[in-house]
């Protein structure tokens, strides 16, 4: 396929992206938070549960990926990458090493990652993997996000996007802003548009197709500590709002990360849009949280909770599939979870 057709896929009706790029350090922390024992092989267990989940096809066009997941191999020894891209899912990858501290900034982070990028991306290509994803997490507050840090990850995003599409590789551009903070939903939007509009300047002067790319982008919503939560129906305005201001319509999608709303919210969101606006680019999700956060509670690393923990997986994603067209409701939601 194309990069066109391949980004057209990503964000197909009734279709989104699970993110399941959390690295094996990182998924240790999250058991130990959620009180739950880990062993050796729990990362290939959970990596084994979200791939192989019944019905999750139905609702997931493609699954984000560490390098370390596309190498793991199921309890049988069947490449667990093999059998997402059997099953009609394409997979993509996360190839950045981490955030690292900007020099000079107040703490203020950029993603590595870019030595040896062009050779990894050609292999990753090589093994089938057909789209990356590279993350700018950018803080809120007093003066927050810099100036210097949006034009640094700006720029490196592109960088990634254009030595993706070399590759034959989509590329979803990420510029997140944290939820974190007790900025106002005004503040979150007065910022957003500026970083985008940053981040689609940077993609340009790296002469990205836009139409072979995706942009997985945060909602305009209030800091977590903000007293002055806005509603479902002024978070869905004021993100529509904000990306008919910055993002150019030749974009064939934009996935949303969970970015820590709940699973109720970040459905209701989604769907609002989708129900209430007439866009010029498909709205889809990239959740990794608001897909899993149910599922690992009740998978708890014990292997008799797997089917059920499945099941789980599958409904939220079929209920933000839903979303994606605007066809979600919350008593289908409850009724549907039993």
């Amino acid at each position: 396929m194309s990069l066109h057709d391949i980004a057209r896929a990503l964000v197909a009706a009734g279709k989104g992206i699970m993110a399941a790029d959390r690295p094996s350090p990182a998924f240790y922390e999250l058991l130990a938070a959620e009180g739950i024992a880990a062993d050796d092989a729990s990362y290939r267990n959970w990596t084994e549960l979200l791939f192989t989940a019944p019905g999750l096809d139905d609702s997931v066009s493609g699954i984000i990926m560490t390098d370390e997941q596309t190498r793991l191999r199921d309890a049988r020894g069947d490449s667990l990458l093999e059998g997402v891209i059997k099953r009609g899912m394409i997979p993509g990858i996360s190839p950045f090493t981490g955030m690292v501290t900007l020099a000079g900034s107040a703490g203020e982070t950029v993603g590595s990652g870019l030595d040896g990028l062009r050779e990894r991306l050609a292999d990753y290509a090589a093994r089938g993997i057909a789209f990356s994803k590279w993350r700018a997490a950018l803080q809120v507050g007093a003066g927050l996000p810099s100036d210097y840090a949006i034009e640094a990850n700006a720029y490196v995003m592109a960088q990634v996007a254009a030595l993706s599409q070399e590759a034959g590789i989509v590329p979803i551009v990420e510029p997140e802003l944290m939820l974190y903070g007790e900025h106002s939903i005004e503040t979150c939007f007065r910022i957003t548009e500026h970083v985008l509009r940053r981040t689609f300047a940077a993609l340009a002067l790296h002469r990205v197709d836009l139409e072979g790319a995706l942009v997985k982008a945060s909602m305009v919503v209030a800091g977590d500590k903000c007293p002055v939560q806005a509603d479902v129906a002024t978070v869905a305005e004021m993100t529509v709002r904000v990306f008919r201001r910055a993002i150019p319509a030749a974009i064939p999608g934009i996935v949303f990360l969970s970015g820590g709303q709940s699973d109720y919210h970040a459905t209701a969101h989604l769907n609002a849009m989708n129900a209430n606006y007439e866009l010029p680019w498909k709205l889809s999700f990239s959740y990794a949280r608001a897909l899993q956060r149910l599922p690992m509670r009740i998978w708890r690393n014990q292997p008799e909770n797997v089917a059920a923990a499945q099941a789980a997986l599958a409904h939220r994603a079929r209920m933000n599939g839903l979303a994606s067209v605007g066809l979600w409701t919350e008593a289908q939601d409850n009724a549907a979870a039993g």
